[in-house]
């Protein structure tokens, strides 16, 4: 059963997404909050798989909600998706890095966010490549922070290569054929890579990758 926690500002939109997640024999909705700090509380107290974040919320926002749940070793289990109502806006890469596992749009189609929901809860991330371009072209084109050659060199050969088909959007079981491997060394490639890296996740190890400078904007 995966259990999920709704936090949005808006009454409605909370009510519509109840109304899908209830309608699914292995999804429930554990508790609701209208306002991130209490969203980090119910999460606290019910250790859902994952939590939808409203991203513009009064008195404490979903960036600020998800880097309190990034940075609490007690939740390290619950991924949380950004809601937003734009395709792309200036707070969808904060997020990332505040360590959320992805964003959707909350005017998402019904079987695309019950697949999302699901994909979250794998601990898979939600960036769609055309979004990730959008994201990597604005923000991500910039001078390679400093020391991170240092924690490259931390990587092997095959981690490398693991993070950087990560970050084209590969899934484990793409990755594994992609490198001609089983999926499970696929997975441990990347594990490996998301604990050397710091990596709460897939998408702040996509982050990373452009970030770095190991995946070019326009290029691999």
């Amino acid at each position: 059963m995966i259990r999920v926690l709704l936090v949005d500002d808006q009454p409605l939109i909370r009510s519509g997404f109840r109304a899908l997640l209830d309608l699914e024999d292995d999804i429930e909705v554990v508790a609701e909050a209208a306002d991130g700090g209490e969203g980090v509380e119910l999460a606290r107290k019910h250790l859902p798989d994952v939590a939808l974040v409203d991203i513009q919320m009064p008195t404490v926002d979903g960036i600020e909600a998800t880097r309190r749940i990034a940075a609490d070793p007690e939740l390290a289990g619950v991924h949380v998706v950004i809601l937003t109502n734009y395709s792309f806006d200036e707070y969808v890469f904060h997020s990332l890095r505040a360590g959320a596992a992805g964003f959707l749009v909350k005017d998402v189609m019904p079987e695309d966010f019950l697949h999302a929901v699901r994909v979250a809860a794998r601990g898979e991330a939600l960036l769609a490549p055309s979004i990730t371009r959008r994201l990597i072209d604005r923000y991500v084109s910039r001078p390679v922070p400093a020391g991170t050659d240092a924690v490259l060199r931390d990587l092997t050969g095959r981690e490398r290569e693991a993070v950087v088909l990560v970050a084209q959007g590969l899934s484990n079981d793409e990755i594994a054929d992609r490198m001609v491997i089983s999926p499970l060394t696929a997975k441990t490639h990347v594990n490996r890579a998301m604990t050397k890296l710091g990596a709460r996740d897939r998408a702040q190890l996509v982050v990373f990758a452009y970030e770095s400078g190991l995946v070019a904007p326009h290029g691999s």
